[in-house]
C-alpha cells in the first residue's frame, strides 16, 4: 500500500492506494477515516486499483476553516476531481455512512465519473432530509447526536477530553448482539492518531453543521442511471431501515441486500460478506 495526497478543489486530500485495474474509491465516514476500510482494501486490491481517501478534514488531509467548507456539494466537488487527478474518467465508487452521503451527491452532480456506485449503511439524501424535518420521532431519536453537534465547541471540547475511550465506547455500542468486536487496541490508537491531527475535530463535526443549515435548501434530485448497490446492515442504531423503503425512486437500476447480523459499521461487522458482496456487483 502506497501512500499519496492529490490537489483537487483548491484543497489537498490524503490516500491510501493498492492494486491495479479499474479504479474504485472508498469513501469513509464518521468517525473514520480511510483506515475504516482496512478489511476491504487487502480483498477488492486483488483485482482492482482501490483508493481509500481521508476526505476533507479528516486525518492527513486539509481542514479548510470555516462551516461553509463543508457543505456536501463541495465534499462531492473533491471526490470528482479526485478522479480526473488520478487520471481517470470514472471510477466505481463505494461509501459508508457520510461518505456514502457524498458518493449519493456524486453520482447526482457528476454522474459522468461514476461508473457504479455502492453505499453502506446510508440512505439517499432526500431520505435523511425527509426524516429530519418530518415528523419521523424514530429517527430523531436516533440522529440525537446531530442536534448536539450543533453546538459551538462544546463537542470538541467534550470528545477531545478521552478520544480512546470515545472510540472505545462508538465501537462497542453499535455492535450488534451476538457479533464480537472487531478492532483491536492497537487499532483504536489509529483513530485517536488521527482524530488528534490539529483541527481534526473540528472540520469533521462541521460536516453536521454544514448540512443542517443546509437542509432546508438540500435538494438532490434526478434518477441515476448507473448500477446502484445498497448494502444494510439491519441492527443499525443511527439509522432506520425505513430510510431504504423508497431508495427505488432515485435509482433506474437498483440492488438492496440485508444484512440482519450487522449494524451501522456493516464493513467491520461482517466484512467477508460485504466483500463478497462488493465484488459480486463490481464484476456485474
Amino acid at each position: 500500500m502506497t501512500e499519496h495526497f492529490a490537489a483537487v478543489n483548491g484543497i489537498r486530500l490524503h490516500y491510501m492506494e493498492e492494486g491495479q485495474g479499474e479504479l474504485v474509491i472508498l469513501l469513509h465516514g464518521f468517525p473514520e477515516f480511510w483506515f475504516g476500510w482496512r478489511h476491504q482494501i487487502p480483498v477488492l486490491s486483488k483485482k482492482y486499483r482501490v483508493v481509500a481517501v481521508d476526505m476533507r478534514g479528516y486525518n492527513l488531509s486539509d481542514k479548510p476553516l470555516g462551516v461553509q467548507n463543508y457543505k456536501i456539494d463541495i465534499l462531492a466537488k473533491d471526490i470528482a476531481e479526485l478522479v480526473k487527478a488520478l487520471g481517470e474518467e470514472k471510477a466505481i465508487i463505494v461509501g459508508h455512512d457520510w461518505g456514502g452521503a457524498v458518493a449519493w451527491v456524486v453520482a447526482t452532480l457528476y454522474p459522468q465519473v461514476v461508473k457504479k456506485l455502492a453505499v453502506l449503511n446510508i440512505c439517499h439524501p432526500s431520505e435523511m432530509k425527509k426524516a429530519l424535518m418530518g415528523f419521523n420521532l424514530s429517527q430523531w431519536k436516533k440522529s440525537y447526536y446531530i442536534f448536539l453537534f450543533q453546538l459551538p465547541r462544546l463537542p470538541e471540547r467534550f470528545l477531545g477530553k478521552d478520544l480512546k475511550g470515545f472510540f472505545t465506547k462508538a465501537f462497542t455500542t453499535f455492535l450488534p448482539k451476538g457479533r464480537t468486536l472487531n478492532i483491536t487496541e492497537a487499532e483504536i490508537d489509529k483513530y485517536v492518531e488521527a482524530y488528534s491531527q490539529p483541527g481534526a475535530l473540528t472540520a469533521t463535526i462541521n460536516y453536521y453543521r454544514a448540512t443542517f443549515r443546509q437542509l432546508g435548501g438540500l435538494h438532490i434530485t434526478g434518477k441515476l442511471q448507473m448500477p446502484v448497490l445498497m448494502l444494510w446492515g439491519e441492527n443499525d442504531i443511527a439509522l432506520g431501515k425505513e430510510l431504504t423503503y423508497n431508495t427505488k425512486e432515485y435509482c433506474d437500476n437498483l440492488e438492496i441486500i440485508y444484512d440482519p447480523t450487522s449494524g451501522h459499521f456493516i464493513q467491520h461487522d461482517n466484512p467477508e460478506w460485504v466483500n463478497e458482496r462488493l465484488l459480486e456487483f463490481f464484476e456485474k
